[in-house]
């Protein structure tokens, strides 16, 4: 884990706003390591959601660089950024978002054929090793409505670790959960960065989640506190 896989350069970003503009985030500066579970902490509004959303290619700053590797992915044309997110990102949010006519096994082999993968014996083999490493073994057939919250949370886990992501981007994944299983699908994303090779960034305002990041970058008012 000594490889830099992030480079998050000066990044800032103004939206407009009925006369005039807010700064949502102003010259942020971090790097995250390359199988590492990083933990973007702040209250709500304090810009964490804003900058995972940018370094996840899901908007762009308006200052500012995002390296993913070697790639300048702020740079990119949105076809290109698509098809990153598609192939090289796996996303989880608070919504989960299963789809209610598919079971387990099936959204989790969905997220396979979205990221372009040939269903084969190989592919239904990830399938169930994925609902395996969430523990789900005995849950593949059912459908969401019968699965409780952090059943379906694991689900969606297992979606986003399917094509063997990069990096996984998980916007406030344990926000709907109560302490005892926020605490389980933490150390699930902990589990992915260590066994996976995972790098797992999530945004958080708990603290009790604290102690299992590999690191932390804190956030207040739009501006990195914890440098």
């Amino acid at each position: 884990m000594n490889d830099i896989l992030i480079k998050i350069e000066d990044i800032s970003r103004v939206f407009p706003v009925p006369g005039g503009e807010f700064t949502a985030l102003k010259n942020i500066n971090a790097t995250v390591q390359k199988g590492s579970f990083t933990i973007l902490k702040g209250r709500s509004g304090s810009g964490k959601t804003t900058l995972m959303n940018i370094v996840g290619c899901l908007d762009y700053p308006t200052k500012g660089k995002i390296i993913i590797g070697d790639k300048d992915v702020s740079a990119l044309s949105e076809r290109e950024r698509e098809n990153l997110r598609r192939k090289k990102f796996g996303f989880v949010f608070q919504s989960v978002s299963l789809m209610p006519s598919l079971n387990a096994y099936q959204n989790v082999e969905f997220s396979l054929r979205l990221a372009g993968k040939k269903v084969d014996a190989d592919t239904q083999k990830r399938v169930r090793e994925c609902l395996k490493l969430v523990g789900l073994s005995n849950r593949m057939t059912h459908m969401p409505a019968e699965l409780s919250g952090g059943e379906q949370q694991r689900v969606a886990i297992a979606r986003a670790i399917a094509h063997r992501p990069d990096v996984i981007f998980a916007d406030e994944p344990t926000a709907e959960l109560d302490s005892a299983m926020a605490a389980n699908v933490t150390q699930l994303f902990k589990a992915m960065a260590e066994k996976e090779g995972i790098t797992v960034l999530m945004t958080t305002h708990d603290v009790g989640l604290m102690d299992a990041a590999d690191s932390i970058i804190e956030l207040e008012n739009g501006e990195r506190i914890n440098v």
